[in-house]
């Protein structure tokens, strides 16, 4: 430690006290550590802007504020352009070094570098520490030194690789003199929205609390129960992955036990490993024999799917709670993306940014993943000629049809054998559960058999036109 010295912690999607590597390294190396968050305008006003995320960060940033000023320690809040606030707060503080928790999209690696510049122009070491991941990009590559496009080499090479230890939060944290502190009003443009559904609660207690009653409950039965629609049979954490109020590592050693779990934590690491080797898979496919799929521009079609009124009861029920909480499950999340990109021919970017504007878990790298894989355009992504049928779907993972009742009223007095396909109940029993279809509920959009023998053919024709322009 230098005996007279500060350090600058800049907080982005870490927003925890324990097990964080940068916020150790500081403590260790330098006497005081000021801890900053910038609210940067390509977070609250950018593309993949999302109220309802904002409004879930704003009560995580709180939540630091209060561990940091718990242990001596203070977060400053400042809005404006990365470089320049980190620069400035930096040179006010006559800061030695600025450590953060490693980020690995494209804009992340970008930011990063114009601010390790600018600090550079003063001597200012910018120091990048593990934190996000479980496992660092170079750790995981094949011979030629580029990233795996095969789940399933990646997952045997992460799997072997060994676990990072754990750090302790911190008990006592010396702030510099006059570095400010957080104010409720700093976090102003964060305001949260009015919503008749209760927020998920935001910090890393609330997480921390979430992972034990996991642990303590559903966690036994994941294998059996993580894709059932009716049953909470999933984490619930990647919200709190995504902003860093759990490290992944310490999610890794909680959960050990659950392979299939597990495995679940490995993908995501694999999405953002791949946005770090191939940047370009977030602005198309993945694929280049599929770069130029003929996609379908229908508007009509794009908003009856965004407002859950496609006329199957399990995409529409997922769509619906989307758009009301923030949060979709899974196994939802492929079912209504294979009926956007397969079933309507749709730009599986429409549905990217869709749920980008509404997911409180909301993550460039691993949303784009998702829907790659679900259209078949992406790395370690399901064959293009597999498609989801919404009706067998909805059987198999709601099978009395709690999910859809709940989210769909309209369908919710139809029996259990029709409630996933209600046209196909005689009229008689439409008439009797108060759902006449085309009526009360809409009639499907587009035939399912129709749907997949078009998705077959387009996709099959566009492969083979792609790949013989490649060779």
């Amino acid at each position: 430690m230098t005996t007279d010295s500060t350090a600058i912690v800049w907080f982005r999607r870490d927003l925890r006290v324990a097990d964080h590597p940068a916020l150790s390294e500081a403590l260790v190396r330098f006497a005081r550590v000021a801890c900053l968050f910038v609210l940067d305008d390509r977070l609250i006003d950018g593309r993949s802007r999302s109220p309802r995320r904002l409004a879930f960060l704003r009560d995580s940033l709180l939540a630091l504020s209060a561990d940091l000023d718990a242990r001596g320690g203070a977060l400053v809040v400042r809005r404006g352009k990365p470089d320049e606030v980190v620069l400035a707060f930096a040179r006010e503080l006559r800061a030695g070094a600025v450590l953060v928790s490693r980020d690995y999209t494209p804009y992340a690696r970008r930011r990063d570098a114009r601010v390790a510049a600018a600090l550079g122009r003063f001597d200012i070491e910018f120091v990048a520490m593990p934190g996000l991941l479980v496992a660092e990009p170079e750790d995981i590559t094949n011979q030629q030194g580029r990233g795996f496009s095969i789940f399933g080499a990646f997952l045997r090479r992460w799997t072997n690789l060994p676990l990072r230890p754990i750090v302790a939060a911190p008990e006592f944290i010396s702030s510099p003199t006059g570095s400010g502190r957080l104010v409720a009003s700093d976090l102003d443009c964060l305001s949260p929205l009015p919503t008749t559904f209760a927020p998920v609660e935001g910090g890393e207690g609330a997480a921390r609390r979430r992972l034990e009653q996991w642990v303590e409950g559903p966690f036994a039965r994941y294998a059996m129960d993580r894709d059932r629609l009716d049953i909470a049979g999933t984490s619930g954490l990647s919200q709190d992955l995504h902003f860093g109020l759990l490290s992944p590592t310490t999610v890794v050693h909680r959960t050990a036990a659950a392979e299939r779990f597990i495995e679940e934590v490995a993908w995501r690491d694999f999405y953002l490993h791949l946005a770090w080797h191939s940047p370009s898979v977030l602005r198309g496919p993945y694929r280049g024999a599929l770069a130029g799929l003929p996609w379908v521009n229908d508007s009509d079609a794009l908003s009856a799917w965004k407002s859950g009124q496609t006329g199957y009861p399990v995409v529409d029920a997922a769509m619906r709670q989307l758009v009301a909480t923030g949060w979709m499950h899974n196994r939802a999340r492929m079912i209504v993306a294979s009926f956007l990109a397969k079933h309507l021919l749709i730009d599986y970017r429409e549905g990217e940014r869709f749920f980008m504007e509404h997911l409180v878990d909301g993550d460039v790298a691993v949303n784009n993943g998702g829907w790659q894989w679900a259209g078949s355009t992406g790395a370690a992504a399901q064959p293009y000629f597999r498609i989801f049928n919404p009706v067998l779907q909805g059987q198999r993972f709601d099978p009395d049809g709690l999910f859809v009742r709940y989210w769909v009223p309209e369908v919710s007095d139809m029996p259990a054998r029709f409630v996933h396909a209600p046209w196909t109940a005689p009229l008689t029993i439409q008439h009797a559960a108060r759902c006449v279809v085309g009526k009360d509920y809409p009639a499907p959009i587009v035939p399912h058999d129709l749907a997949t023998a078009r998705a077959r053919a387009v996709y099959a024709a566009s492969y083979q036109n792609g790949a013989m322009a490649r060779r």
